[in-house]
């Protein structure tokens, strides 16, 4: 999905349903990683949509050593003007969320 596409999905959002909550949070394990999201109530229940951007992962590097019970760390190298972008949809059950399938996103999917 594309910057212009989720735009058009939230400007979509916001002139169907109730919008309760929205903003972007930091990825708090990835440099220059952004979260954005909506949170809705729809037919369907409370719906919640997210635009995940984050950097392109260019190298992964592994630091330990072979001795028993030594531990392992796994250091990643980002791009710095490469990105990339995810979208993902929940739906509130059971006092979680819980992600839908993407066959099941219809409209917004890209």
């Amino acid at each position: 999905m594309t910057n212009e596409k989720w735009e058009n999905v939230k400007g979509m959002v916001k002139d169907k349903f109730d919008v309760e909550e929205e903003g972007i949070v930091d990825m708090p394990d990835t440099p220059q990683g952004l979260v954005e999201f909506i949170i809705f109530l729809s037919p369907l229940g409370r719906i919640k949509l997210e635009y995940i951007t984050r950097p392109v992962i260019l190298d992964k590097k592994t630091i330990g050593s072979r001795r028993i019970g030594s531990e392992t760390t796994v250091e990643y190298i980002y791009s710095e003007d490469e990105f990339f972008s995810t979208f993902k949809a929940y739906k509130w059950e059971d006092g979680d969320w819980v992600e839908m399938a993407q066959e099941k996103l219809g409209v917004f999917s890209a």
